[in-house]
């Protein structure tokens, strides 16, 4: 039953963040470009609940990000479930409390997923390539969700932290 309340509790995270990004995120952009808060909510889903459910998350949400959007449904679930799966294995490798250590995965994570999408968009829609717009896009979009990264990390923290210790048990001596 806590599992179930726990991936209610990620799912109306997304409704959330799909709000903010459509509706407050429009009218605060860089140059034109908005944060990219899926990669930074899948990313989390990853790092604290593990790979196979962050590999879940990402294609569930890309799923509904596609038919929210009304876009082709194939390139966000590919992108957002690699970014998921990718994310649950660097949760074994790296600290989740140390926050340079996120602020590079989301780094990290938000290049690729930029990267992926537009190789796949390339591919699948026969789009031109245009290198210069598209590292602009890039790095101000990563810049971007490094410094919402650094705001919402504490409270991400603590959450998934708390999500952690439900899924999986407290079987880490965090403090000795």
């Amino acid at each position: 039953m806590k599992k179930v309340l726990i991936y209610i509790g990620i799912f109306i995270t997304f409704i959330f963040i799909y709000l903010l990004q459509s509706n407050l995120f429009t009218w605060f952009n860089i140059a034109g470009v908005q944060p990219n808060l899926f990669v930074i909510l899948i990313l989390f889903c990853g790092l604290f609940t593990g790979k196979n459910s962050g590999l879940i998350c990402g294609v569930i949400f890309g799923i509904l990000l596609d038919l929210f959007l009304q876009t082709s449904v194939i390139i966000e679930p590919i992108m957002l479930g690699i970014l998921g799966y990718v994310s649950g294995i660097l949760a074994k490798n790296f600290s989740k409390e140390n926050r340079l250590n996120i602020m590079i995965m989301v780094i990290a994570t938000t290049f690729i997923y930029e990267i992926g999408v537009y190789t796949l968009k390339i591919i699948i829609n026969s789009l031109q390539l245009e290198i210069l717009e598209f590292i602009r896009i890039v790095l101000i979009e990563t810049i971007y969700n490094a410094m919402i990264t650094i705001i919402i990390y504490p409270m991400f923290q603590h959450l998934g932290l708390k999500v952690e210790d439900k899924l999986f048990g407290n079987k880490i001596l965090r403090y000795f």
